[in-house]
């Protein structure tokens, strides 16, 4: 008996989202779709973050469509709507924000970000580089440099000992 209450109230449930995705595309006026669709294209979505509203599918982005539907329903520019989403939201509401003071970051960061990766990666390549060349005195190498010469000529054919493995 409670599977069947929670199935229903699933359905339920299921049947509201599909109600609410309907009365957003129940709107035929040309015009003012392709004000929407200009302005939606703008405009973040604030939920998935790397979506504009137009295409994002989330409730947040389906009421923020509805708010510009209505707002150019009562006559308010484009520049109006605009200023509206990023009073209400701030500039991170919009896609392209201008380069402000408070957005500096955003238009230097990654810029920044990819300097100091270069850098940080140019030393480390230099340290290395150093590290490996200064592991040895000269006199650990030439000794090494000996038993390598010796172990050459250890290897050579003929030099085999017998029984020895290959």
């Amino acid at each position: 008996m409670k599977t069947k209450t929670l199935v229903a109230a699933l359905m339920v449930c299921v049947a509201q989202l599909a109600h609410g995705q309907a009365s957003e595309l129940a709107r035929p006026d040309a015009a003012t779709e392709s004000r929407l669709k200009g302005l939606a294209e703008e405009l973040r979505c604030l939920v998935c973050q790397n979506q504009t509203i137009a295409d994002s599918s989330a409730p947040l982005a389906h009421d923020l469509r509805n708010q510009i539907r209505e707002q150019i329903a009562g006559g308010r520019s484009d520049s109006d709507i605009r200023d509206y989403m990023v009073e209400r939201y701030g500039d991170f509401v919009l896609y392209r924000p201008p380069l402000r003071p408070t957005t500096v970051l955003l238009w230097v960061g990654p810029f920044a970000l990819l300097l100091v990766g270069a850098g940080v990666f140019g030393y480390a390549v230099r340290r290395r580089r150093v590290a490996t060349q200064d592991a040895l005195s000269p006199e650990r190498r030439v000794a090494l440099e000996a038993l390598l010469e010796e172990s050459d000529g250890a290897a050579a054919p003929g030099s085999m000992k017998k029984g020895a493995r290959t």
